[in-house]
């Protein structure tokens, strides 16, 4: 029990802080490389919508507005089985250039994605969601790295507006985080993760998925680091979007996401570049370990109780490892932890108090996520049908 305790805990402080502190360590003992040159070569902009009719106009307006050259920018929305004005409202905008790749039948995020792709005439391919907005430059960033053959993708920052609620500020603190770990990560080697919302590839290396694929993002990252090309984090490409009206719409957005890291982990041998030893330790450092950290609480929790109980025994060496008061000790800030989680679940607490206690409450309601994401792997066969929730 000593020794499960302790490499659960070491599993899951490796996970959370040990992997992103040693980012920053190599990247810091790394050269910087000199600022991409920019070019401007024909972009086709992707945006794939399912039942956006609020947001989608909004959407079409920001990218006709980005700073990019507009004869060498063409924009495709990607919708199936909309069963809202969605289609309508895009048509609105054709004699402006947008064009609309549309069928009744509802086939999921991918599907919509590799129809529209036999449209495409761009040379990059700058795939977005309709509920994300670009700064003005963000499609540039984005595409300067390209002017090195060996980059197959680019990714941007996925900022969440702030609307004063603790799940926004919580899961804002995220991404500034994922931020960090993917920006230390390409100055070292190559950024191991993306967003869907804000994301290049080239499209002469892009390699249509089976259909069944749930997140479609992370599949053609992974293809690409295996064939050996590099994936660049562009920090000043910045999207911004809504984080979801509830922490129940959340745990459902995430659910879905972490079914996606499930279905990875199962494709490992088809995905993982084995050929690239950094590369395959970063993937699974930054990626699937965290699929497996809501059971290293749970044995920690589980572990730590069973040491309590049974303190008092002769184990000189288990004694050694976890002397009396610490077993104690370390079970009450786990209860004080999972207390915290559960009071930021029922009650709302506004001010910097009630950001401090929604943090317990965020990572509890994530790794519960990841739990319901593995039941959703292994029982919903169409889990890779995106299913909207509101934000």
């Amino acid at each position: 029990m000593v020794i499960l305790f302790w490499a659960s805990v070491f599993f899951i402080l490796y996970t959370y802080f040990g992997y992103p502190l040693l980012t920053v360590l190599l990247a810091r003992l790394t050269p910087k490389t000199k600022p991409y040159p920019q070019t401007f070569p024909f972009v086709t902009f992707l945006i794939a919508a399912y039942n956006e009719e609020k947001v989608i106009a909004e959407k079409i307006e920001n990218t006709l507005n980005l700073d990019y050259p507009p004869e060498k920018l063409q924009i495709i929305v990607a919708a199936d089985g909309t069963t809202d004005q969605t289609p309508e409202i895009v048509k609105k905008y054709s004699h402006l250039g947008v064009e609309l790749s549309y069928i009744p039948l509802r086939g999921g995020k991918m599907a919509a994605i590799v129809r529209a792709m036999s449209l495409a005439r761009g040379e990059i391919v700058i795939f977005s969601d309709a509920n994300n907005m670009y700064d003005a430059k963000a499609a540039k960033l984005l595409v300067a790295p390209f002017a090195d053959r060996k980059v197959g993708a680019t990714t941007g920052a996925k900022l969440i507006i702030e609307d004063g609620r603790n799940l926004s500020s919580a899961e804002g603190l995220y991404w500034k985080y994922e931020s960090a770990i993917k920006k230390n990560e390409t100055a070292f080697s190559t950024c191991t993760a993306s967003v869907g919302e804000i994301m290049a590839v080239r499209k002469e290396y892009f390699s249509a998925p089976q259909a069944n694929i749930i997140n479609d993002d992370r599949y053609m990252i992974f293809d690409l680091i295996r064939r050996g090309y590099n994936i660049v984090y562009v920090a000043d490409a910045r999207s911004y979007e809504y984080v979801s009206q509830s922490a129940k719409d959340e745990i459902t957005r995430r659910s879905r996401m972490n079914a996606g890291i499930y279905q990875t982990v199962a494709m490992s041998g088809k995905l993982l570049p084995f050929n690239r030893p950094l590369v395959l330790w970063q993937i699974l450092s930054h990626k699937f370990f965290r699929a497996f950290i809501p059971y290293a609480m749970l044995a920690a929790l589980i572990s730590n109780v069973i040491l309590v109980l049974a303190a008092g025994g002769d184990n000189a060496q288990a004694s050694r490892l976890m002397p009396p008061p610490l077993d104690r000790v370390l079970l009450l800030l786990q209860g004080l932890f999972y207390g915290m989680a559960l009071l930021g679940n029922i009650f709302k607490f506004n001010g910097v108090a009630g950001k401090i206690l929604y943090l317990p409450t965020f990572l509890v309601n994530s790794n519960f996520a990841t739990v319901a994401g593995l039941y959703g792997f292994l029982t919903n066969k169409r889990s890779h049908i995106w299913k909207r929730v509101q934000r």
